[in-house]
């Protein structure tokens, strides 16, 4: 099996986070990058070839990608970018999802391989792909699809299928309405039924037998969307269409209040997603120092990346980011900090003593917010996020959902108050 992970387009809702990066490139955890997720799902799983298909604002991707994984000559393994590119066959981007496989096929088509693992490149979630291809083969299959139980509320942000007694599925919709949605009831687990999750909603993770995508891609040409055309035409023509029941902890980073709520939810206790487990994160080796902490600093349900320089007052429920530096007296709460992608040394910041320095400054507030890498908070400064404040546009910082997001590289000057 050979994996295809499909780089995302503009990510226009996740804005500013995506105004210079691609969506999986978007920082979380403190240390990782959304990409690290289904890589690092593959390489547990055993599926070590892998394809990273970008367009939109890919530079740092690629940088990440060609910095952080690099097999040794004994596995055959990699993890090969394939940007979209024109041809003399063909002078278009990629159009969507299908398009964007169907136009990488010469790149991809060399290889040997039965199955092709279809993943998206901003989600969040830990699967054994190894039991699902053996599902897959099990249910005599031509494309299988993973799906998870959804309610009526999120249903119609999703692709949903009817699944019948043998695990497979006859039929197919793109984001029903409310009204479609009684038609559209699967047979799920009693304690689903409970929830009133009684939907079955495709994760956008698919595997294909070769042979069926090569053959689908040939008789629908046109078609652009795996979810909108080509998964409804394979079933519409009598192929075998299973569904694989997920049961385990997956988000779509589709939002600024998903992944905010998803980087909060990783100073859990014991998180839904545990960053702790065996099947660990990988991610791009950097040989920083330990995190350094002065002046008392109180923490609470916490995240620090290493290399991290902290005078706080008080870290809780928030994710602190490489190298980052926040002054004396600071409360950081319910925040994201995504830290520094280089060091700021004490003889620069001395030859700049009239210049913000990176970091956060000293006696500030930062609350319900997320600053973004490279960013320069001068002293006294209050951020406040709340559902109470409208989203709005500032060349600063944008507000999404009440939750602010300061613009990467941004300076937020003295005496700033966001409340």
């Amino acid at each position: 099996m050979i994996c295809l992970i499909l780089g995302g387009g503009a990510g226009s809702r996740l804005f500013p986070l995506t105004e210079q990066r691609s969506k999986p490139a978007v920082p979380i955890g403190g240390k990782y990058r959304l990409i690290d997720i289904p890589i690092s799902n593959c390489i547990h799983s055993g599926v070590k070839r892998m394809y990273v298909l970008t367009q939109y604002n890919s530079a740092s991707l690629n940088a990440h990608i060609k910095n952080s994984y690099n097999f040794d000559i004994f596995t055959k393994g990699f993890v090969d970018i394939l940007a979209a590119e024109q041809t003399p066959g063909n002078k278009e981007w990629y159009q969507g999802t299908a398009d964007a496989v169907r136009q990488s096929r010469q790149h991809y088509e060399r290889q040997d391989f039965d199955y092709v693992l279809l993943l998206s490149g901003d989600q969040l979630y830990q699967m054994d792909f190894e039991a699902m291809v053996q599902y897959h083969i099990a249910q005599k299959a031509d494309i299988t699809i993973a799906c998870l139980p959804v309610d009526a509320r999120d249903a119609s942000g999703f692709g949903i299928m009817k699944v019948d007694e043998h695990g497979n599925i006859p039929r197919f919709i793109e984001k029903p309405n409310e009204e479609e949605l009684p038609h559209w009831v699967s047979e799920v687990s009693p304690a689903n039924k409970k929830l009133g999750r009684h939907y079955m909603a495709s994760m956008g993770i698919y595997i294909f037998n070769r042979k069926a995508l090569n053959d689908l891609f040939d008789k629908y040409a046109d078609a652009t969307d795996f979810g909108k055309e080509i998964i409804p035409e394979a079933i519409n023509e009598g192929r075998t269409v299973s569904a694989y029941h997920y049961e385990g902890y997956w988000t779509d980073i589709g939002t600024i209040r998903s992944f905010f709520e998803a980087n909060i939810e990783l100073t859990d206790h014991i998180p839904s997603f545990n960053l702790f487990s065996q099947r660990q994160i990988y991610t791009r080796g950097r040989m920083l120092p330990p995190a350094k902490f002065y002046g008392g600093t109180q923490l609470n349900r916490a995240l620090i990346a290493e290399g991290s320089i902290l005078h706080a007052r008080l870290i809780e429920g928030s994710v602190i980011g490489l190298r980052s530096r926040i002054g004396e007296n600071t409360v950081i709460k319910d925040s994201i900090v995504m830290g520094n992608d280089s060091y700021q040394t004490l003889e620069e910041i001395a030859l700049h003593q009239d210049d913000i320095p990176l970091g956060v400054g000293h006696y500030c507030h930062i609350e319900h917010a997320i600053l973004d890498k490279d960013c320069r908070i001068g002293n006294n400064v209050v951020i406040k996020g709340g559902d109470h404040l409208p989203d709005m546009d500032t060349p600063e910082f944008c507000i999404r959902d009440g939750v602010v997001v300061v613009r990467k590289g941004a300076v937020i000057p003295e005496g700033t108050r966001v409340m």
